[in-house]
């Protein structure tokens, strides 16, 4: 049975009009306990994340800012997100469920975190709606540990995953691969193990074409012994950030090829929810829900 981390510091209140969809984060958890793809006793709070496991990650300067409500107005503008009690705790609690989730995985080879993937955060700032980067967080613990030697970041978000790059670029315990849109954000991207910048507009057969050629070529080259999967849902069309025109059922095949290639191979996986942003809030929590509808069944 997959534990399922969630919490209800996952949601907090934003200004009118925020284009950060918060509400998706409760909607998926109720909608996939509504419809009998998981019961409650499957869904835990993961708490907050102990401050030394931040700070294998994160600079001090930084993670104080936030921890003590003093960071400056650029920077907060940075990141995009009321910065404020609430949501750091929401930051530290996501951070938790990803580590959680990883410990969790160990033993039962897969766990999944109903937040997290929040890849833009690097080691001395936060952007692009993260202010911890969760991914980096868990991954240096397991590594810190000895519960991993070799872990591959799997991050098919829209945008480039570039504060985990930026974190593990000298870090050949680490194999980050992004598969992004090349002309979105962020503007100036960083140099991940692999990345494969996508055109705009591209559309399900290319997409699952480009993906498929390489999963099992990356699995087999950097012989991983974990692996996280951003599973973020904005390359789907009509996302008000994205660009890509992959329909909700290309997006379901792309996460059933990193699913079951981590099943085949016997490699623990962790997958965390990553962006969406589509205009109709329907088709956000359908595509969401579906990248764990899967692993249900993958993994039932």
């Amino acid at each position: 049975m997959i534990k399922f981390a969630f919490s209800n510091k996952y949601i907090y209140q934003l200004p009118d009009g925020h284009r950060f969809p918060i509400e998706k984060y409760e909607l998926v958890k109720e909608q996939l306990v509504y419809e009998g793809t998981i019961h409650e006793e499957q869904v835990y709070d993961p708490g907050l994340v102990d401050e030394k496991l931040i700070l294998d990650v994160h600079t001090e300067e930084y993670w104080h800012s936030l921890r003590d409500l003093t960071i400056g107005v650029r920077a907060a503008k940075k990141i995009g997100l009321p910065v404020n009690e609430m949501s750091v705790n929401r930051a530290r609690n996501s951070v938790a469920g990803t580590v959680s989730s990883a410990l969790i995985a160990k033993e039962h080879n897969i766990a999944i975190n109903l937040s997290g993937g929040t890849h833009h955060a690097y080691a001395s700032h936060g952007e692009g709606f993260c202010f911890l980067n969760d991914l980096a967080i868990a991954a240096s613990y397991l590594l810190n540990n000895k519960l991993a030697h070799q872990i591959l970041i799997i991050d098919l978000d829209v945008h480039q995953g570039n504060g985990t790059a930026k974190i593990f670029e000298n870090d050949k315990r680490v194999f980050t691969f992004s598969m992004h849109g090349k002309a979105n954000y962020p503007l100036h991207k960083e140099k991940s193990d692999l990345d494969i910048g996508l055109p705009t507009g591209i559309n399900d057969d290319d997409y699952l074409s480009v993906l498929s050629k390489i999963l099992n070529e990356l699995v087999t080259k950097v012989n991983p012994d974990f692996v996280f999967f951003q599973a973020g849902v904005d390359v789907m069309k009509g996302d008000k950030l994205g660009k890509m025109n992959l329909t909700k059922e290309g997006v379901k095949q792309r996460d059933e090829l990193v699913i079951e290639s981590c099943k085949s191979y016997n490699i623990p996986i962790v997958i965390t929810m990553g962006g969406g942003y589509s205009e109709k809030l329907k088709d956000l929590i359908e595509a969401h829900c579906n990248t764990f509808r899967v692993a249900v069944r993958l993994y039932s």
